[in-house]
């Protein structure tokens, strides 16, 4: 079996990569049957040589592969026919954007794995960024936070190295006595945590949070059971929340009344409730000034994420009264910090994270016969049709969908 690492070629650029230098080794060591050659890049951040000197082969030989490995969506006009890909694709949710990607996959008969639907037999996602988007997005939360109220100014993520030196930078800033509100318990959720935490931060929970005033900066980690109720009154779990989502309204304005800066690192499920609308964000009692949207969904539950932001560009204001994008520094204005692509900007430790799973749970499938279902889960095009875990998708490469 015959692997190949493609260079990534979506715009803005992407350095990270599914196997890094060691990791490649690593497989190769464990799978005897197994060959790896990568395309050469210029903008990875693992470098042509640092797979050389393991002496991987770096080469434009992606024709002679059979299992293609990215990141981010491959060009149309960059597609090779019948071969197997794995990358994300957003198309599982009928992205508009990518209706025309997913068309040219199957014209092409291309196998396509999607890195978002690998799954373990419960459902569970095996690979993912979202610890990575976490810690990114609360360094840039907490960067934006200084910008907006001229506290402090921390340098992008982007041009430090690792979590290592994002904790040193942070470490460096004195927050005011502002209560930082984080919903999510999942990886993007445990991620901004970490962050939390190396800033030793005092976590308190949801009684002395919304009750307490404190002489320090504190944070308050919130899931779906805390910032949701049952319409009905019953008391309602986790579990009954993400099972019937449409029986639950938001409780979260009572959060919304006490928080300064709020990190949204929740993942938002179809029929379920918004947080806060824009009805909400307008209200005389809504206190919080700073949004990450990590979670990122444009016109959703976070009302005052109007559009993504970008790594260059990682900052908006937004207006409550008008719901217009302004200058985010404006005395009226909500920070947003919304970008949709945070674990590019810690690209090698996402890079290294990201490729320990997959090398654990997926590259050992091609040889064991798939015992465990996770390729025929991911597999969402085979002889150029969908599979039938993903015929849901036909009406959107038809482009009948309503």
């Amino acid at each position: 079996m015959k692997f190949g690492i493609i260079r990534e070629r979506k715009n803005p650029p992407d350095k990270r990569v599914v196997l890094s230098p060691t990791l490649c080794k690593s497989v190769l060591e464990k799978f005897t049957k197994a060959e790896i050659i990568v395309e050469p890049s210029p903008i990875r951040v693992f470098s042509d040589d640092e797979y050389t000197v393991h002496t991987i082969e770096v080469t434009n030989k992606m024709e002679d592969c059979d299992v293609l490995l990215g990141v981010k969506e491959v060009p149309i006009e960059a597609l090779l026919p019948n071969k197997k890909y794995f990358f994300f694709s957003h198309t599982i949710k009928k992205q508009s954007y990518n209706k025309d990607l997913l068309r040219a996959i199957l014209e092409k008969n291309i196998e396509l794995y999607d890195h978002e639907v690998i799954t373990n037999q419960k459902g569970q996602r095996l690979v993912a960024f979202g610890r990575y988007a976490g810690i990114v997005g609360a360094y840039n939360g907490i960067r934006a936070y200084g910008l907006k109220f001229s506290l402090f100014e921390l340098p992008k993520a982007e041009h430090l190295k690792d979590q290592a030196a994002l904790i040193t930078e942070l470490k460096k800033v004195k927050l005011p006595n502002i209560k930082i509100l984080l919903t999510g318990r999942g990886r993007v959720g445990n991620g901004a945590r970490e962050m939390l935490d190396a800033m030793q931060i005092k976590r308190v929970n949801v009684g002395e949070y919304l009750e307490e005033t404190f002489n320090e900066p504190v944070y308050c980690q919130i899931d779906a059971s805390e910032y949701n109720k049952r319409k009905d009154g019953v008391r309602g779990n986790k579990a009954d929340f993400f099972a019937n989502p449409e029986e639950y309204k938001s409780n979260f304005f009572r959060f919304a009344e006490v928080s300064d800066f709020y990190i949204a690192g929740h993942f938002y499920g179809d029929g379920a409730p918004y947080l806060y609308t824009r009805e909400d964000a307008r209200h005389p009692d809504f206190k919080i000034k700073v949004v990450a949207d990590v979670s990122c969904d444009i016109d959703g539950p976070v009302a005052t994420t109007i559009k993504p932001s970008t790594i260059a560009n990682p900052i908006y204001g937004y207006n409550p009264k008008t719901e217009q994008e302004i200058d985010y520094k404006d005395e009226v204005a909500i920070a947003v910090m919304a970008v949709d692509n945070l674990p590019a900007e810690l690209p090698r430790d996402a890079s290294d994270g990201f490729g320990e799973a997959f090398s654990t749970y997926v590259i050992p499938a091609f040889f064991n016969d798939d015992k465990d279902g996770i390729l025929e889960r991911a597999r969402m095009t085979s002889n150029g049709k969908l599979t039938k875990r993903y015929k849901y998708l036909q009406d959107y490469v038809d482009g009948t969908e309503e």
